[in-house]
């Protein structure tokens, strides 16, 4: 009986500390920079029709905290944000946990979308007193709704060709669709002699019957970089929700990316 105790002991003893249960699968890069990065919101005609912040800081215990949050004024709006920590191996982060929400035009709130990669599970919680709809992590996990600036970094530097990931959705309940991004195009940024601007697009997979029936009625969804400046984000498309308008999140200052084909 002893011996079985002791052994019961020595085994708790290697299990790792709650901080250090796995978490997602991705790796991302350390951002660069840190702090708040103003932007402004503009419609498919390119014309301002609100703020918008995206900031990435540094937390006490050492994980990194990204939010953005951007809209209409007056009107639809949403904000997400991403918690982050060191990866085990050093030199990257990994995800902890995400989560999202959306205002439809007249303010109401259209409830809550969460990540929680500890926890290995997704849920969509509808607004009011409904209850949560969970769904279930994969192994590995390699879902990233939030902070797609750092993951697409590998593809501006041309690290990759391709970056393969998943994204939680709520519209219908909560279920996974996998995701591809690559680089669209690479330009001279506008204003910026000598700088090179890379968009990167990414498409989610429906399957083949869904997806070329869903084609013609998908926002584009796109991010820019500057590549001569470490990568340095610009601007990205978002839909605010699911079904809900898409709207072009640009850096201030910067002139607004070529938009051929639209929003």
């Amino acid at each position: 009986m002893r011996t079985a105790i002791r052994t019961l002991v020595a085994a708790c003893l290697l299990l790792p500390p709650a901080d250090g249960l796995a978490a997602s699968a991705l790796r991302l890069p350390v951002p660069g920079h840190f702090g708040a990065v103003p932007a402004e919101t503009f419609d498919g005609e390119g014309d301002r029709v609100g703020g918008a912040t995206l900031e990435i800081r540094r937390l006490d215990d050492g994980h990194v905290l990204m939010s953005v949050e951007t809209g209409i004024e007056g009107a639809e709006r949403s904000r997400a944000e991403a918690e982050l920590r060191p990866a085990p191996e050093g030199g990257a982060l990994e995800l902890v946990r995400q989560r999202s929400r959306s205002v439809d035009a007249s303010q109401n709130p259209l409830g809550v979308l969460e990540i929680d990669h500890l926890a290995k599970r997704g849920s969509c919680t509808p607004a009011g007193d409904g209850e949560p709809q969970v769904i279930e992590l994969p192994d590995p996990d390699r879902v990233a709704n939030v902070p797609l600036n750092l993951l697409f970094l590998p593809l501006v530097r041309g690290e990759k060709k391709t970056v393969d990931f998943q994204i939680l959705l709520c519209r219908g309940g909560p279920r996974l669709v996998d995701a591809t991004a690559e680089v669209a195009s690479v330009a001279t940024a506008p204003g910026q002699p000598g700088h090179r601007m890379v968009e990167v697009r990414y498409k989610l997979d429906f399957g083949p019957f869904l997806s070329r029936l869903a084609a013609p009625f998908m926002p584009r969804l796109s991010f820019w970089f500057d590549r001569d400046a470490a990568g340095e984000w610009l601007a990205h498309t978002q839909p605010l929700f699911a079904k809900g308008p898409t709207v072009l999140v640009v850096r201030s200052g910067i002139p607004l990316p070529p938009l051929e084909g639209g929003l």
